[in-house]
Parts: C-alpha cells; sequence; structure tokens
C-alpha cells in the first residue's frame, strides 16, 4: 500500500485527488496539510511514501517544503503538482529534491499512475514541463556561432564547473550514457542507441548514481545539462 500526503491550499484539489486514490486498492491518504509548515510537519509525523505537493501556498511554499521533506534522509518522495504559470520553478523544484513535476491538467488517473512511479522509486516529469525545463536551459545559455567546422567541445561555464567536477570520476561509457540520459532516453532507448543490453545499462545507472551522487534519474539529467553534455535545441 502506497501512503500519501496531499498537500495544496485549495481544497477542491486536495478533494479531487483523495476522491480518485480512494477508488483505488493500492494507495491510500494519510493526510492532508494547506500550507508547507503543515506539510513538513506531518511528512514527519506519518512518514508517507510520497509528497503530492503544491507549489504556491501562503507562508513557506512548496519548493522550500519540498527541501525540508527530502533533506531529511527519510524515504519519503515528493511529486510536484502545479499549473503551467509556475513553470518558472520546476528547476528549483528539482533541484529542491523532487522527484517528479506533474501539472494540474493532467488526468486524475495520470496523476496517480505518477504516483505509483515514483513510490516504486522511479522518477517523472510531464512531458510539456520537459520540454519547456529544456528550453529554459537554451535560454541561459548564449546563442551559438556561425559553424564552419566541427570543434572541440567549449570548457564548462563558470556555473557548470562544479558539475564538470563531479564528472571527473566516471568512466567515458558512463559520460555516454549520462548524455543520453540526459536527452530524455529511457533504458530501454539507450541500451538500442548503444547495442548494450538492458541489463547492461541498468547497471550503469546504479554505477553513475552512486559516483555522482545523485537521488534519482531526474537528478543526474539536471548534472548532465549542468555538466554542458547534453545539445540543447535551438
Amino acid at each position: 500500500m502506497t501512503r500519501v500526503l496531499l498537500v495544496d491550499d485549495q481544497p477542491l484539489v486536495r478533494a479531487a485527488l483523495e476522491m480518485v486514490i480512494t477508488e483505488t486498492a493500492d494507495v491510500e491518504v494519510v493526510g492532508e496539510a494547506g500550507t508547507g509548515a503543515e506539510a513538513v510537519r506531518l511528512a514527519g509525523e506519518l512518514r508517507p511514501d510520497v509528497v503530492v505537493m503544491d507549489l504556491r501556498m501562503p507562508g513557506m511554499d512548496g519548493i522550500e517544503a519540498t527541501r525540508l521533506i527530502t533533506g531529511g534522509g527519510g524515504p519519503t518522495r515528493v511529486v510536484v503538482l502545479t499549473t503551467f504559470d509556475d513553470d518558472d520553478h520546476v528547476y528549483a523544484a528539482l533541484r529542491a529534491g523532487a522527484s517528479g513535476f506533474l501539472v494540474k491538467d493532467m488526468a486524475l488517473d495520470d496523476i496517480l499512475a505518477a504516483v505509483r512511479v515514483v513510490a516504486a522509486g522511479d522518477a517523472l516529469i510531464a512531458p510539456s514541463v520537459t520540454r519547456r525545463l529544456i528550453s529554459s536551459f537554451a535560454d541561459q545559455r548564449p546563442a551559438p556561432g556561425p559553424v564552419a567546422a566541427p570543434a572541440p567541445a567549449p570548457a564548462p561555464s563558470p556555473a557548470a564547473a562544479p558539475a564538470a567536477r563531479r564528472l571527473g570520476a566516471i568512466t567515458d561509457r558512463e559520460r555516454e550514457i549520462l548524455t543520453l540520459v540526459g536527452r530524455g532516453l529511457s533504458n530501454t532507448e539507450i541500451a538500442a542507441e548503444l547495442v548494450l543490453s538492458i541489463a547492461t545499462v541498468k547497471t550503469y545507472m546504479t554505477r553513475l548514481l552512486a559516483k555522482l551522487d545523485a537521488r534519482d534519474r531526474v537528478h543526474l539529467v539536471i548534472l548532465a545539462y549542468e555538466a554542458g553534455l547534453v545539445t540543447v535545441p535551438g
């Protein structure tokens, strides 16, 4: 049974989610909160498997609440649930430790499925949010000049330097796989791309998580972008 804490300052949103969850046999709501501070308190008391977290709330926002919940060393994972006009907070929420980022206009059944995915230890970002996340990285980088011939990759920017240093411990093959993870490929797609077995790819993923001290696949994507491994579209 997956135990869920619902956090949103809108009671109607919590009621809609609870209605769907109560109809399932493998997920249950163990608590509700309308503020970030209350979410942190209940997460500590109830120790749910997953917190479904709104971002915009009075007082402590969802980003700070996520940071406090995931930074406590417990097993609780956070799925951020928000609206499109909060997209500028995607990066901050993931950096705070969120394992999923969903939008409120998704079907309730899809949100429920995402809760199961995150509870199982994986990470999930809505495709529309992924596109905007990639776009935000593109906006932060200088436009490339004319390309006359292949050139060595540019040195990482000062902001990317910490991530680049962390990559010093990984092998060339692991770097190649991290690049594909940053491009959004699944384990199956990576296996096909590199002509490896899925089991071998999973082994590499485990090594990358350990060597880079990454929480999950989402964290690996962030590191790939920060280190400049991924070519950002347009």
